[in-house]
């Protein structure tokens, strides 16, 4: 193409063009008008109110971080740092069956609810009112949000500790189905959880039964990543196909010692079921996990660090055996004492992470916690840790198939239309980085730590980063799926 008749606001010259297809890297301008994508090729014809040049640097389209607790921190305007400084321009919250919303103040919170916010955050008796927040003060990403299952029982349930009732179900129903009405594109599970282990698969499939109709997703925290892994994948495919819903397993992961290596057997069940269902999955390129502290987790791992404790925030970052060391006293007594806290679990094999994350059909999702003075490095570092480490150091994959499961991959999964790709017509969410020097920073021992070769983050048309500064704009959507009639 040669050009558009109307300048340009946003001229993208000479850029190395990776369009999130997953086909090769072509030279060439990308031109931008308001919040689109509206031409790409030789545009040299054409002048701009702003122009950027490519000088050796890729242009791709935004990172989608598809598997997100960035619930809490996407409200009253938050610029995202730890995201935007990856290069994300959107997420998707609601995940692991937790979800600020719908929830009446004042509700219980029991693990792991409290790892996207604390009581003053769950505000929002329906999910409606949740949206509204978001486009009242819009944040800087685009947020996709989903409806928890967890945060569904805790509305409805005096008990957790048991399968609902039938009644219980029913008003399950009401507020699911207020919120697919309000725009949520999915329900979410945690099964692993407490708050929803006693869920059978019934209580799962009568709710999933609302989804198939809207066209909504279905995505789940199985009720098992170690010892049980493989019968928890299959309880999720038979669900998800009995109410015909399409289905995502969050973090796929082979926790614990006795299991690694166990993803050779279990990506050839996703490309058994790929066959005759619709299914995909996420992962992190970490060995180590994070989430609330729970013993039952603890007893996985090599190692385990705090991320957060609220009655002793003194041990923030340290070893939760050196801390029982000191205190002289049994893991589970050290446990105790600084409940209500949170974790960072070591206990994946590097090779299964290296297996699953370059597996062609897996998407990338941070799964990063932005509550904790001491967070997984995750939460900073996954996207460019992928393209970094992953792809460039390691050539497990190739840089145009990288940045497909960061975009087009994960919006058509989650069907975000006309987000994920550079093309005509879509969302001009773009991130321009250096592929030589692309790199995560963020460690364990320093987690908020800005990745290295980011160089601009543009959002529905709007500059957001540039050389490493922040411009305090709010250019967000919330991402809807459009309610049934």
């Amino acid at each position: 193409m040669t050009g558009h008749e109307r300048s340009y606001d946003l001229l993208f010259r000479d850029v190395d063009i990776i369009d999130g297809t997953g086909g090769k890297i072509r030279r060439g301008d990308v031109g931008v008008i308001d919040d689109r994508i509206v031409a790409i090729g030789d545009l040299s014809t054409t002048g701009a109110r702003r122009e950027i040049t490519g000088n050796g640097l890729a242009l791709a389209p935004g990172f989608i971080d598809v598997h997100t607790h960035d619930d809490a921190l996407a409200l009253n305007g938050n610029p995202m740092e730890p995201k935007l400084t990856q290069g994300v321009t959107t997420v998707i919250v609601g995940n692991c069956g937790i979800s600020l919303s719908p929830l009446k103040p004042g509700s219980p919170l029991p693990p792991p609810l409290n790892i996207i916010g604390d009581s003053d955050d769950y505000r929002f008796p329906t999910f409606r009112k949740y949206v509204e927040a978001l486009e009242t003060r819009p944040p800087a990403l685009n947020v996709a949000p989903m409806v928890g299952h967890s945060t569904l029982r805790v509305a409805v349930m005096d008990r957790l500790d048991r399968p609902a009732t039938s009644s219980e179900i029913a008003a399950m129903e009401i507020l699911l189905q207020e919120a697919l009405d309000s725009g949520a594109i999915g329900l979410s599970t945690g099964l692993y959880y407490p708050p929803a282990r006693e869920a059978p698969p019934g209580e799962v499939l009568a709710l999933l039964m609302r989804l198939a109709p809207s066209g909504a997703v279905y995505t789940t925290h199985m009720r098992n990543e170690d010892d049980f892994l493989e019968e928890s994948l299959r309880e999720s495919f038979e669900t998800a196909k009995a109410a015909n819903v399409p289905l995502i397993i969050s973090h796929h992961k082979c926790m614990g010692r006795r299991n690694h290596g166990l993803s050779h057997r279990t990506l050839k069940m996703f490309d058994e079921v790929r066959k005759t269902q619709e299914v995909g999955l996420d992962a992190y390129p970490y060995t180590a996990g994070s989430s609330a502290l729970l013993p039952e987790m603890v007893e996985q791992c090599e190692r385990v660090l705090i991320t957060w404790s609220t009655p002793h925030p003194e041990h923030n970052g340290r070893d939760l055996a050196q801390v029982a060391k000191e205190w002289d006293c049994s893991i589970t007594d050290a446990i105790d004492r600084l409940l209500p806290a949170g974790a960072v679990y070591f206990h994946m094999a590097e090779d299964d992470v290296r297996r699953i994350v370059s597996y062609p059909h897996t998407m990338i999702g941070s799964d990063g916690l932005p509550r904790g003075a001491r967070p997984h490095p995750r939460l900073w570092g996954t996207f460019p840790r992928v393209l970094g480490r992953y792809a460039r150091d390691l050539k497990l994959m190739s840089i145009e198939r990288a940045v497909h499961k960061m975009t087009a991959l994960a919006a058509e999964t989650f069907r975000l239309s006309d987000r994920g790709r550079i093309a005509e017509g879509h969302f001009a969410d773009l991130v321009l980085f250096d592929p030589k020097s692309v790199i995560d920073t963020a460690t364990y021992e320093a987690p908020e730590t800005r990745a290295a070769g980011i160089r601009m983050v543009v959002v529905n048309g709007t500059v957001l980063l540039e050389d490493g500064k922040i411009h305090k704009l709010r250019p967000g959507k919330v991402i809807r799926r459009a309610a049934t009639t």
